[in-house]
């Protein structure tokens, strides 16, 4: 790719995301005649038509797919280059692009972020809260540098770093009967009212296999996407909630606990940190990404501790 073609790319890249001339024109600040004149102008340059027209809109055709894949990872080894080129003259820089779990965000990843940047502050971060499968869709379009999820779905295009187990835990008011049990037992916390996260999350996954091999059922009196809900409805009916730990680590004002369940009824699931298998990553994201990882250990020694 020619460097005099990034532009371009750029606007390819808005019209595959649109689906519109017209929307792509007005997020590229241009006029739709002069994005059509230009996108004109390359496919005759590259010899082929990269989009089909539609009558509601266009879409890139499998020319144009296989097109935007090159540019996205030569987009990606010229910001390797430049953050290699910054790191001569002792100054770090770039963007660091993350997809990660929500469980991540409220302790783990904050913490992370700002201790990075404490020793390089022309480092910036993007960070996209994406459940299993869309964390491995962003790794493969290049939309991420780095993902961190729970239990992920595929792996056919992750390259895993770094791998934690994390056990499912139940969350509770610190005064509630389950509290003071020996060993939590799935089924003691399925025969009171409960909250689960819905089904797209890796908690829900491995609660949804346990409940399969046993005799109590999952039935929720509250389901969904927010882990934060979660935390809070716990302390109104005294319900219990599942989470994994890391994300449960912070202040608090000692409202809630959380105690493992039995790995006799759910083993630990795996938190893993990867990468698009075969891309070498931008310097300011292959360092954060090693970072993480020794993170991720010293949070396993903590916890065991």
């Amino acid at each position: 790719m020619q460097m005099k073609h990034l532009k371009t790319f750029e606007l390819i890249e808005a019209v595959a995301r649109t689906s519109s001339m017209r929307k792509a024109a007005e997020d590229m600040n241009i006029t739709a005649s002069a994005l059509n004149r230009r996108i004109n102008s390359f496919e005759q340059e590259f010899g082929a038509e990269i989009f089909e027209r539609l009558p509601g809109g266009v879409r890139l055709n499998p020319a144009g797919e296989i097109l935007l894949q090159h540019f996205r990872a030569t987009r990606s080894d010229l910001a390797r280059v430049q953050g290699q080129v910054a790191d001569l003259s002792g100054v770090r820089r770039g963007h660091v692009t993350i997809a990660c779990s929500q469980a991540l965000l409220p302790y783990f990843m904050p913490s992370q972020i700002a201790r990075y940047r404490a020793d390089h502050p022309g480092v910036t971060f993007g960070v996209a809260v994406r459940d299993r499968d869309q964390a491995e869709a962003e790794l493969a379009s290049y939309a991420s540098d780095i993902a961190l999820v729970f239990e992920p779905i595929h792996l056919v295009d992750f390259e895993i770093v770094h791998l934690e187990p994390q056990p499912v835990c139940a969350v509770m008011a610190h005064d509630h009967p389950l509290a003071t049990k020996k060993e939590l037992r799935l089924r003691d916390c399925l025969d009171v009212p409960h909250v689960a996260p819905s089904a797209k999350y890796g908690v829900r996954f491995l609660l949804d296999q346990a409940t399969r091999r046993g005799t109590r059922r999952l039935n929720p009196i509250v389901e969904t996407e927010s882990f934060e809900l979660i935390r809070h409805y716990v302390l109104h009916e005294r319900a219990i909630g599942f989470q994994i730990p890391i994300g449960l680590q912070g202040p608090g004002d000692g409202a809630i606990l959380f105690r493992p369940i039995s790995e006799r009824d759910l083993p630990p699931g795996n938190l893993i940190l990867g990468q698009k298998r075969g891309r070498t990553l931008p310097v300011a994201s292959a360092r954060f990404s090693m970072q993480l990882a020794a993170a991720l250990k010293d949070f396993r020694a903590g916890v065991d501790a």
